[in-house]
């Protein structure tokens, strides 16, 4: 048995709180029970990284006094000694507890102390007979009494339904997990890096909005009461956006918060983080290229390596990225398609009945190639690749193609099998965005809840003038989950949307 730990014999939680609540109310009859005038002088990681390789005589010459703080996450009592081990947000480190430096009445708290405890503690840098770094503690001082105890060391915290609902309990016993989100946060950073040097300009739009946009995505809906009128949480800034480009913002991005009335699962969370950026004067095939190279130097940042794996399967990221067009997956993913039909409309529909697609009389050619190409393409794109020409039916905001009014000049980017990007050059024309926002008016007047609203002042805005311009949005969420071998969308988000507990 390691000094840090200490046998505890499961107990009736409510037992346990009983007690601890016992012993918090004699710390509030003593004084403060929850003092803040201790302040730590170095973290755990510090010392083990300046220490750890020393000898225990080396150390004996050492006589720097540090302070730590941390949760006491494993206790070992010995008469009158005792070790301890303290957690703080750079890792771990021992303590050496002894009645002779501390008095009895010190030495009977930390005895009586419970494993979740927070303790500040002083003392001098050692090595114990089996090497592990610790400090000698000359003071200790209890900041925070831990009530509910922390799952039993052998059994851990492996409820997933516990973790998601309480993070900041799978933070603590869990400290892989810690390491998921600050890559998150290395990721963002990156990102915003590698646009700064390319001369984009960082922007804020609106998440309250009078007409959502940007997506087709059923909204959140809220109320203003000052106006007494309905406003809709953002499902996308790519209007607004695209407005600062008529503005003069000729690069632009925003890393922003998507609100979309959608169900849970573990690709989707009804709150989530995008990227999205524009580029006058570009069109989609150069952000494809820049989506690439970021993608690319994202995992070596990040991970140290442009090779990975996900889910157990390997990923090369030097390599150059898939390209293909919509209709070229669906007929390879589809050998009994007839290639020569696959414009037709009633065909379509038929094959995709026969994949039990949901197929309405609205749906068009186009709809229909989409609702096959998501139903037996999507989860077997696993390598990276960009699926281009959409088609125009299903692109509302994206430029149709100059050789074929069908499709238009957009692309998704897919790895690990699921959609991470979407992009595409942009619609400028004010004519033709207006129509098709009517037909997406006609389709929500049909029953689409997804379908998009007529947006004046965006028409108003284009009137002015939209340069040639390119946009793309990428999910923050799934970029995380495949550089950091996560399952699922929870595994990235520190707090997930989930149902009610019952």
């Amino acid at each position: 048995m390691s000094e840090q730990e200490q046998p505890q014999q499961p107990q009736d939680e409510n037992h346990i709180i009983a007690t601890r609540r016992e012993k918090l109310e004699k710390l509030r009859a003593a004084g403060n029970a929850y003092p803040n005038t201790f302040r730590r002088d170095t973290l755990a990681d510090h010392l083990q990284g300046v220490y750890s390789s020393h000898t225990a005589e080396e150390l004996e010459g050492v006589t720097d006094t540090f302070r730590v703080a941390g949760r006491l996450m494993a206790k070992r009592v010995m008469g009158k000694a005792s070790f301890g081990t303290l957690q703080d947000m750079s890792g771990r480190i021992q303590i050496f507890v002894q009645q002779a430096a501390l008095g009895e009445e010190l030495y009977a708290q930390f005895k009586s102390s419970d494993v979740g405890d927070i303790f500040g503690a002083t003392g001098t840098i050692m090595k114990t007979k089996t090497g592990e770094l610790s400090i000698r503690v000359t003071a200790l001082e209890l900041l925070t009494k831990g009530i509910r105890p922390l799952p039993e060391k052998w059994a851990g915290l492996t409820d997933t339904e516990v973790r998601y609902r309480q993070r900041y309990l799978d933070l603590i016993v869990n400290p892989e997990v810690k390491k998921v989100f600050e890559k998150r946060g290395q990721s963002v950073r990156f990102i915003r890096n590698f646009l700064d040097s390319l001369g984009y300009s960082e922007v804020e739009t609106p998440m309250m909005q009078q007409i959502p946009g940007g997506a087709t995505a059923k909204p959140f809906i809220t109320h203003h009461n000052a106006l007494d009128r309905d406003l809709y949480l953002r499902i996308a800034p790519e209007l607004y956006l695209k407005r600062l480009v008529v503005g003069g913002f000729e690069k632009v991005y925003e890393i922003n918060r998507n609100f979309r009335n959608e169900g849970l699962s573990t690709r989707h969370n009804p709150e989530f983080t995008m990227l999205e950026f524009y580029q006058a004067y570009a069109d989609y095939r150069e952000l494809m290229d820049l989506i690439e190279n970021m993608l690319r130097d994202l995992a070596l940042a990040v991970n140290g390596s442009a090779q990975l794996t996900y889910q157990g399967r390997e990923y090369d990221l030097e390599k150059p990225f898939n390209r293909w067009s919509m209709r070229d997956a669906v007929k390879q993913f589809n050998p009994t398609i007839d290639a020569s039909r696959i414009n037709e409309r009633e065909y379509l529909a038929e094959f995709a009945k026969s994949l039990r697609c949901d197929v309405k009389p609205s749906y068009g050619s186009g709809k229909l190639l989409t609702e096959i190409f998501e139903k037996t393409v999507e989860a077997n794109l696993l390598d990276p690749t960009f699926i281009t020409e959409y088609p125009t039916e299903v692109s509302p905001l994206a430029r149709r193609s100059d050789t074929d009014p069908d499709v238009t000049d957009r692309f998704e980017f897919f790895v690990g099998g699921r959609e991470v990007a979407n992009g595409f050059s942009e619609l400028n024309d004010p004519d033709d965005q207006a129509a098709r926002f009517k037909s997406q008016v006609t389709a929500k007047e049909g029953g689409d809840d997804e379908a998009m609203f007529f947006d004046a002042d965006y028409i108003r805005a284009l009137e002015y003038g939209l340069p040639p311009t390119a946009g793309a949005g990428i999910g923050i969420d799934r970029l995380v989950m495949f550089l950091t071998d996560s399952p699922s969308i929870r595994d990235v988000l520190l707090f997930p949307q989930m149902r009610p507990e019952v």
